[in-house]
């Protein structure tokens, strides 16, 4: 099961027995919460099935959401790396298993194995250009633009049209940092041209290259 989580594909068994067994397991049912923005990050935990998604306090006192991940992985590696406190609050989407694994033990594996090192600089490298591109959405892109982008890299990562939407409306709005009644209008847009279907929580896209165009609005 460890072995699955990217962050620890390149461990001996030996290692991954000794995280097994140095790792505290726990399971998590949907809607509660994992760990709460600024808490001490003093375990790694390592999500082996389920949904988590992680959200933040905007200054205006709204929630938004910053990202969503399906396990098997680790999450929030940077807080337990520099020790200031989880980055954001981690609540599962769906029940959950995870084991968390002490903060110094996780150190030991990035100072000691160069794959979990090279994995953990990707994934810091990965990250500062995310940020960098919503950034670059939130301040320059209108809300369908946004929503196409979100839409055509869920797509590509599921290999697949139907692309779900484990919290509804809501709380993708929250990730692209827009209202309910924004997003709906930016996705009843689409529907319109006939780019998208939505029914049950499901969006379909119908026409990739049509909404490649509205994520690149300069281009049409």
């Amino acid at each position: 099961m460890l072995r699955a989580v990217p962050l620890l594909h390149g461990l001996t068994a030996e290692r991954l027995h000794a995280v097994w067994h140095g790792s505290v397991p726990r399971r998590y049912a949907a809607g509660e919460v994992l760990r709460a923005a600024g808490e001490p990050a003093g375990r790694l935990l390592l999500l082996l099935d389920g949904r988590v998604a992680a959200t933040v306090g905007s200054a205006a006192g709204r929630v938004v959401r910053v990202g969503a991940w399906p396990g098997p992985c680790a999450l929030d590696k940077v807080a337990v790396i520099d020790g200031r406190g989880h980055t954001a609050t981690f609540t599962a989407l769906t029940p959950c298993t995870v084991r968390s694994l002490p903060r110094a033990d996780f150190l030991a594996l990035v100072d000691d194995t160069a794959a979990v090192r090279a994995h953990v600089l990707r994934t810091l490298a990965a990250q500062a250009r995310d940020q960098q591109t919503r950034f670059a959405r939130a301040a320059t892109l209108p809300t369908a633009a946004r929503l196409a982008a979100w839409l055509l890299a869920e797509a590509a990562r599921l290999r697949s049209r139907r692309v779900p939407l484990p919290g509804g409306q809501q709380a993708l709005a929250d990730q692209l940092g827009v209202t309910r009644v924004t997003l709906n209008r930016a996705l009843s847009g689409l529907r319109r041209e006939g780019v998208v279907t939505y029914a049950r929580g499901t969006v379909e896209i119908a026409a990739p290259e049509l909404l490649a165009l509205h994520a690149a609005p300069g281009a049409r």
